[in-house]
This record gives C-alpha cells, sequence and structure tokens, in this order.
C-alpha cells in the first residue's frame, strides 16, 4: 500500500521549474491582461454554479447480483461555447502520452491547483476545423458521460487557432501498467479482481454502445485505473458513430492483438462486435497476463485465432467459405484450446463467457447487456468493490513475499 502511496503523492509534487514553454514550444505574445480578465470571468461562473455531485443518470442498468460497479461521480461538463480559457491558465508539466490524433500532457490548472490531464488535438487550416477524425474523438469527449469513461470536461485555446486543448481527468496508470506489474512480481489477479474490471470495463462499452458509439481500439493500454480501483475506458481517437443495419466503414480498425477476425479479412461492414471481440481478448489477458493471440501480422494473427478456437467453418461462422480467406490454406483445428490456454484458472461459467466473446459469428457474439448480466457475475467470489481493489492487491503480494521468505508453498 505504501508503494500506492508513494506514487499518488510524487504526482503531486511533480517539479514546478519546467515552464510550460520547455514542454510545449509555444510562441505567443504576452497577453497578461486578457489572462486576467479570464480568471476573472471563469472564477465569476464558478460562483454561480451550484455545488452538486453530477452523476450519469442514462447508466443505471440492471447489473448482476452482488456485483460492484464504480460510482465515481462524472465532473459536469462547461459549455464548449461559452467561457473558453486559454492555454495560458495551466501549467504544463510533462508530456505524458502520444494519442492516436494528439499528444498528452499532465497540467496543474492555476484556478483550481488541480492536476488534469490535457489532450492536444492539432486542426487543419485546409479545411476550417478540425480534421475530420480528431473532431469525431473531441465530439465523443465532451459528450459521453460515464464513471467508466474518461472525460472531457472543457475545451481550452491553445497558442493558436490550429490547437485546442481537452481538459480530462488525469490518471496515471493504465491496465498495461498493471499487468506488466503483475508478471514481474509473479503474481495473478484473483476472480474478484478479475470481475470487478470486467464489470466497469462493459458498463463503459455498454454505454457506449447505447449512445451508437464504437469506441474500435480497446486494449490494455487504453483503460486506465485509478488509485481508487476506478476503471475508466480512454483514447477515443478511432472512435465513430455507427448505425443499424451496419453500414461501410473503414477497415483495419483495432489493434492487432485485440481485433476480431472479420476485421483482418478487410471487412467495412460491422458493428458493436468488434468491440466485443476485443473484450474477450482482454479478458483472457487478465486471467493468464499473456495476449491470448499476439500476432506478428495479419495473416500470423488468423493462424493464431484459428489454432486458438479451431478452424472456422460455414456451421461456426456462416458465410466462411465465401470470404477471401478461402484462398488461403490454414492447418485444420477441429477443436477449440480455449480451456487449455486458460490453464484451469477459469471456471466453467466463466469459460462460458469468454467463449461467447470469441464467436465467429459477429450475430451470436454476446452483447454487453447480455454479457454484464452472464452467470459468471453471479457465481462466488464476486467482483469486489473498486475502493478495495488496489489494496488487496497489495496485501496478496505482501502475503506471497512472506510466504515465499518462509518457504511456504503458495501453489
Amino acid at each position: 500500500m505504501n508503494s500506492v502511496n508513494n506514487t499518488s503523492n510524487g504526482i503531486q509534487e511533480l517539479s514546478r521549474h519546467e515552464s510550460a514553454q520547455d514542454v510545449l514550444r509555444t510562441t505567443r505574445r504576452e497577453k497578461s491582461d486578457l489572462k486576467e480578465a479570464a480568471k476573472l470571468k471563469y472564477k465569476n461562473i464558478l460562483r454561480k454554479k451550484t455545488k452538486r455531485s453530477h452523476r450519469d443518470k442514462n447508466c443505471s442498468t440492471r447489473q448482476a447480483k452482488h456485483v460492484a460497479v464504480a460510482t465515481t461521480p462524472v465532473p459536469p461538463l462547461r459549455h464548449v461555447y461559452q467561457s473558453r480559457r486559454s492555454l495560458e491558465e495551466f501549467e504544463l508539466l510533462n508530456k505524458i502520452a502520444e494519442g492516436t490524433y494528439g499528444a498528452v500532457f499532465i497540467a496543474e490548472d492555476e484556478t483550481t491547483k488541480e492536476i488534469v490531464a490535457l489532450k492536444r488535438i492539432t486542426t487543419d487550416n485546409k479545411y476550417e476545423g478540425l480534421f475530420k477524425a480528431a473532431k469525431r474523438e473531441l465530439k465523443t469527449l465532451l459528450k459521453i458521460r460515464h464513471p467508466n469513461i474518461i472525460a472531457g470536461r472543457e475545451l481550452v485555446l491553445g497558442a493558436n487557432k490550429e490547437e485546442v486543448f481537452v481538459v480530462m481527468d488525469y490518471v496515471p496508470r493504465d491496465l498495461r501498467n498493471y499487468i506488466d506489474s503483475m508478471t514481474k512480481n509473479r503474481q495473478l489477479f484473483s476472480p474478484g479482481h478479475v470481475k470487478c474490471l470486467m464489470v466497469q470495463l462493459l458498463s463503459a462499452v455498454q454505454h457506449l454502445h447505447k449512445n451508437w458509439i464504437l469506441h474500435r481500439d480497446l486494449k490494455p493500454s487504453n483503460i486506465l485505473l485509478s488509485y481508487e480501483g476506478v476503471l475508466k475506458v480512454a483514447d477515443f481517437g478511432l472512435a465513430r458513430k455507427y448505425e443499424l443495419p451496419p453500414r461501410q466503414y473503414t477497415p483495419g480498425m483495432v489493434t492487432l492483438w485485440y481485433r476480431a477476425p472479420e476485421l483482418l479479412l478487410s471487412a467495412n461492414e460491422y458493428s458493436t462486435h468488434i468491440d466485443m471481440w476485443s473484450i474477450g481478448c482482454i479478458f483472457a489477458e487478465l486471467i493468464t497476463l499473456q495476449p491470448l493471440f499476439p500476432g506478428s501480422s495479419e495473416c500470423d494473427q488468423l493462424f493464431r485465432i484459428f489454432e486458438g478456437l479451431g478452424t472456422p467453418t460455414d456451421t461456426t461462422w456462416p458465410g466462411y467459405s465465401e470470404l477471401p480467406v478461402g484462398k488461403i490454406t490454414f492447418k485444420n483445428n477441429p477443436t477449440s484450446r480455449l480451456r487449455e490456454t486458460m490453464n484451469n484458472r477459469l471456471s466453467d461459467d466463466g469459460l462460458s463467457l469468454l467463449q461467447d466473446f470469441l464467436l465467429y459469428d459477429q450475430a451470436a457474439r454476446v452483447t454487453a447487456d447480455a454479457a454484464l448480466n452472464h452467470a459468471y457475475f453471479e457465481e462466488e467470489p464476486v467482483a469486489m468493490e473498486p475502493a478495495m481493489f488496489l489494496p488487496s492487491l497489495w496485501a496478496e503480494y505482501v502475503e506471497q513475499n512472506s510466504n515465499s521468505d518462509t518457504g511456504e508453498d503458495t501453489q
């Protein structure tokens, strides 16, 4: 637990000696008078706002029995067309990531003294506005409100008209960080830990899909986890609205290891099912701490999927024989090896849910709604409360090392 506290304290003690110009090179004229006016205007707006906890009223879905769901309130969204602030009202501290369509910085709001994340989205002057993909991401960040989705709080104007920043919650670690740490410590997530993460992830994706949004890039590094155990889906650079029946979209979306087989075959008509496949791959990775299908190319990815789940047929994948893949000869793998891959770390209900995520037939693949109500989440042990996630991980780590020091068998 000390390491968690130390890390959290470290965030508050970030060096103030780096100027904004060292982190983000901008050239701007002195606008101290405008800056002070903006601050004054902002403070007046804050006084008029009533202090209340803003919770998403649209995500009150029926969850599985005894399942713990994060209820952290979502920060209120400032009107994007009023009281837009300047980047000068933030002290940029460090560049922390490079998203699909812009860099992300950690910064301190000089008005509230809060540590936040600023995502820079560059506009394209040719088209007099945000280029298409970045504009989609911007709309998604500012529209979607859910405790398990990174919220876009407000827009901040950059050094020139070609720069816009989105103010977001700052969450220092992602699921990839935790998986790597667990692997290094030779530690596994317990069923309660896995269910805690899966319920929050499914709740977020359920909300996206109910709002007709495909994420299209779900993977551990795009899933953040706060020190309070609250999971937040991030990086909406590839997200877009979808329609029914499915229309033609850009093929080849989603990071390779988490890409559904229909996308590997260049399908351009797809829907929410591609996100559910990605969740299945993440689910398996939480169990084993290893990527389920770590392909090196699209062809190798298909080989690995077919080897792990069995080579598809027209029965398991209607219309498979008519797909372009029919021109490629794959080894005939008649049965799935999922149970063997999971190494008995999943119950029968857990394995059933994993198989439902990874069905070749898109129409039969489980939805976020159905997954949340699966029997896997009702069996003991149930999902732990998010607030207990990190403390219990630390306690298990200490106990494991204590047993190792005394020579006891921990298996």
